[in-house]
């Protein structure tokens, strides 16, 4: 296992002498750039007994352990939903965080001596998916750290951390690749279908990995369809209907529709569906930027909601007609 090609100088920078390591590493940077994958690679490098030049050997004992998720000195700690802690499918919607008691877990694991006599390294991904009260228990473990413990933090938004938590960890930014190597990067693992949509995930090639699912691009097709070529309100409405349970994905696609109204009314260019520069032209030519700019707004706060049991489709569809008839971009 090794990090994705961009990230390489910063592991060569890290691994150059591994006696060096701290004892708490925050790995940080854009959703979708590898991050987790730089994480578990520096774990296996230092589980692993017979590590090359490039990172673990991938065929020992411990890398087999490893890489069947049973190695006795590694711990990955990521969030679960508070209906599925017990394996229950409740089908209620449940933020997903990591929580206090497994913290305290994870406490009495690095208390235990290490089965192989090295390291023992521990994952949280997210960290600020943990709980406020999660996130203190941390604390005592970053401040007494036993000798031959690595804890990675891996963070999307690191500015969500304690600054306690913050203050006891040596950061590393990891960086979005250039356009250029990501394009091609994407060619070689998913195809054209992945660089479609680079733009829309902000240029992260892991995220546009994701977002490339064929039923997905279908529905980004359909929605985007629907806000160029809605001529009333029935259509709107109609389309709050087929999204409404995927209301995440639907205001994604409108706030990043908003904002590239505005940008090609500012400056002529579009920022997250260039491919479609003549639609947005002709809309934003007769759209009130201060309306869109007063929505747009409306939907960047409602990202916090967007996970509360609300009526998606009545949200949904009040952003659709606000949309539609006070930015006055219908038809007609």
């Amino acid at each position: 296992m090794t990090p994705h090609p961009w990230n390489l100088p910063a592991w060569e920078a890290l691994t150059a002498d591994l006696a060096r390591l701290p004892h708490a590493l925050l790995l940080h940077g854009p959703r979708g750039i590898g991050k987790k994958a730089f994480a578990l690679a520096l774990a296996q490098r230092l589980l692993c007994t017979s590590p090359t030049p490039l990172g673990a050997c991938g065929r020992c004992v411990a890398c087999g352990w490893f890489e069947q998720g049973t190695h006795p000195d590694f711990r990955l700690l990521e969030p679960v939903a508070d209906n599925e802690e017990e394996g229950e499918k409740t089908g209620k919607k449940g933020g997903k965080q990591i929580k206090t008691n497994a913290i305290r877990e994870l406490g009495e694991f690095i208390a235990l001596a290490s089965h192989q006599g090295g390291w023992r390294v521990v994952i949280i991904h997210p960290a600020e998916a943990m709980h406020v009260a999660a996130a203190n228990a941390l604390l005592k473990t970053l401040e007494e750290p036993p000798a031959s413990v690595l804890l990675i933090l891996v963070a999307h938004q690191p500015g969500w951390l304690l600054p306690t938590v913050l203050s006891r960890t040596r950061k590393l930014a990891l960086p979005l690749p250039g356009r250029a190597e990501a394009e091609s990067w994407l060619r070689l693992n998913a195809g054209e279908a992945a660089v479609e949509v680079l733009d829309e995930v902000g240029g992260a090639p892991l995220l546009a990995l994701e977002y490339a699912d064929p039923e997905r691009l279908e529905r980004r097709r359909r929605f985007l369809t629907g806000l160029i070529e809605a001529d009333d309100d029935l259509a709107l409405s109609g389309l709050a209907q087929e999204f409404q349970q995927r209301q995440e994905e639907a205001w994604g696609w409108l706030s990043r529709w908003l904002y590239d109204l505005l940008a090609v009314q500012a400056s002529g260019q579009a920022r997250y569906f260039p491919g479609f520069t003549p639609a947005l032209t002709r809309l934003a030519g007769r759209a009130d930027g201060r309306v869109l700019w007063t929505l747009q707004r409306e939907l960047l706060d409602a990202a916090r909601w967007l996970r509360h049991p609300l009526n998606g489709q009545l949200l949904l569809e009040s952003w659709l007609l606000r949309y539609g008839e006070s930015s006055e971009v219908k038809h007609g």
